[in-house]
């Protein structure tokens, strides 16, 4: 969900890290501050002013480490809760294409058939591929009903609404003649999904995924609040002040973004993924299968495949993710071929490059140090 966003901007102050054991363990001060992951964070903090920033990073062995910076609610002062829920947005296309992908293997979709095949009279001359891939030429319905945010934060919309939405612009290009991304392209994959197995795209994720995987703090929701602990989303208004944005309708992002999760579990999901155990070998190919993406991080260097993307690294090699935005919150994730997992979150969108570049840098971190 929500692509490119203006951020807010408030400072907030640092709150303690911990280990993820069954009972979490105390780490002394000297440490904490010498951990350039909490350095990291602290410095989203204090020096890009995100309200809170909480992550975690996993080995490959399973040990994970869990990190929180800022403050959880502007109003208490309260902290930012270990890894808290928090809206996942565009995180939600990997769950999405990885369902998508499994009906593929078995023998329910055809990655090269035409979309009008299981949703005729909608969108001519696109196939999934190109919906997973973001080559439709599809424009964003994004851009067509978020010009005020404030004035659709808890507007329902059907999935078809949003698709009639982005259909009221042109196509960029023609299929498969370029790369641009759209949130249109998620929602017609998660309608594929639900003509295909005739249940709602939601229920498969969480049958196929999240109940398979035991993701005990990821969630469709249907309601506009989060269920556990979490930290507060900000948005500005017109004068640029923070307004908690925390509660909202999830409806907008549907098979596009609209997945609850927390970094514990988004590392769970990817470890899962990449290893292998959520798709056969030739549906995983085609996952990994890429195209030039150059506007999909602040690199420019990143390629997408299907709901899958690159990232660079700055100790050498790519490592996998995709991220998500969503009003009042950013997600950053990656893992490395050899199963090191970090998910990276700031709460307040980002206002500037640099801060967006910052956010980024601390997954790398995260990955390389």
């Amino acid at each position: 969900m929500l692509k490119k966003l203006s951020v807010l901007l408030v400072a907030g102050v640092l709150t303690a890290c911990g280990t993820a054991t069954a009972t979490p363990q105390r780490i002394d001060a000297a440490t904490q501050r010498q951990d350039p992951v909490q350095q990291a964070l602290d410095a989203l903090v204090r020096d890009d002013h995100f309200p809170g920033a909480l992550a975690a990073v996993r080995e490959p062995g399973g040990r994970t480490r869990d990190y929180t910076a800022g403050v959880g609610d502007l109003a208490t002062g309260a902290r930012v809760p270990v890894n808290g829920q928090v809206r996942i947005a565009s995180n939600t296309k990997m769950f999405t294409s990885t369902v998508v992908l499994q009906l593929v293997g078995e023998g329910k979709i055809g990655l090269d058939d035409s979309v009008e095949k299981y949703l005729p009279g909608i969108v001519h001359g696109i196939t999934v591929r190109q919906l997973l891939q973001q080559t439709s030429g599809l424009p964003d319905y994004d851009d067509v009903l978020i010009t005020d945010y404030f004035k659709v934060q808890h507007t329902f919309y059907e999935p078809r609404q949003l698709v009639d939405a982005a259909l009221t612009r042109p196509p960029l290009f023609a299929p498969g003649a370029g790369w641009s991304y759209a949130n249109t392209n998620y929602v017609l994959a998660g309608l594929i999904v639900q003509q295909v197995t005739g249940r709602p795209i939601g229920e498969e994720i969480t049958r196929r995924i999240i109940d398979r995987l035991g993701l005990r703090e990821t969630y469709w929701p249907v309601a506009q609040d989060i269920r556990r602990a979490h930290p507060h989303g900000y948005w500005p208004d017109a004068e640029g002040r923070p307004v908690d944005v925390t509660e909202m309708e999830p409806s907008m992002g549907w098979a596009a973004g609209q997945l609850i999760s927390t970094p514990r579990d988004l590392n769970a999901f990817m470890t899962a993924l990449l290893g292998g155990k959520l798709l056969r070998r030739a549906q995983m190919s085609a996952m990994k299968t890429l195209v030039d993406a150059p506007d999909f991080d602040t690199t420019g260097t990143a390629r997408y495949g299907l709901g899958l993307a690159t990232f660079d690294l700055s100790c050498g090699g790519v490592a996998w993710n995709h991220g998500g935005n969503a009003p009042g919150y950013i997600t950053r994730n990656a893992i490395t071929d050899d199963g090191r997992v970090a998910t990276v979150v700031v709460t307040g969108p980002a206002m500037s490059l640099p801060a967006a570049e910052h956010v980024e840098k601390a997954v790398d971190t995260a990955l390389c140090s």
